[in-house]
C-alpha cells in the first residue's frame, strides 16, 4: 500500500455509504477511475492532511474538505451540484445531519488504518 493508494479507499469507501444512504440531495460519486481532477485532488488533500496532523478528528477533516472546497470556488446550495459547484455539506460539522457526519468518522479511520503503512 502506497499514500497514493489511501485516498482511493477513502473514496470508494465513501462511495459505497452514498449508495446505502440514497440521499437525494448528493449524487452517488463516480468510481475513482472516473472521478474529475479536482475531486481526486481533494481527496488526496484530506488525505495528506491527516497523515500530516495525527490525531485529526472528524470534525477537523470536515473543516479541512470545506476550505479546500470554498478555495476551489465552491458555495453552499440546496443539491451537489458539479457545474454550478454547489454542495449543501459546506456548512459547520456540528450542523451536519449524523448521516453525513459518518463519512467524515469513516475517511478519518481509514487514514488512520493505514497510517503504519504509510506515514513517512
Amino acid at each position: 500500500m502506497t499514500p497514493a493508494n489511501v485516498p482511493q479507499v477513502c473514496h470508494e469507501a465513501n462511495r459505497a455509504l452514498q449508495v446505502i444512504q440514497q440521499d437525494p440531495t448528493i449524487p452517488i460519486s463516480p468510481e475513482w477511475a472516473d472521478l474529475d481532477p479536482e475531486t481526486m485532488a481533494s481527496a488526496v488533500d484530506g488525505v495528506v492532511y491527516h497523515l500530516a496532523n495525527p490525531g485529526v478528528t472528524p470534525e477537523e477533516s470536515h473543516n479541512n474538505w470545506v476550505a479546500f472546497k470554498l478555495a476551489h470556488g465552491w458555495t453552499v446550495g440546496p443539491v451537489k451540484d458539479e457545474e454550478l459547484k454547489q454542495h449543501p455539506l459546506l456548512i459547520p460539522y456540528s450542523e451536519l445531519p449524523e448521516s453525513q457526519q459518518l463519512k467524515d468518522r469513516l475517511f478519518s479511520a481509514i487514514v488512520e488504518a493505514f497510517r503504519p503503512e504509510v506515514a513517512p
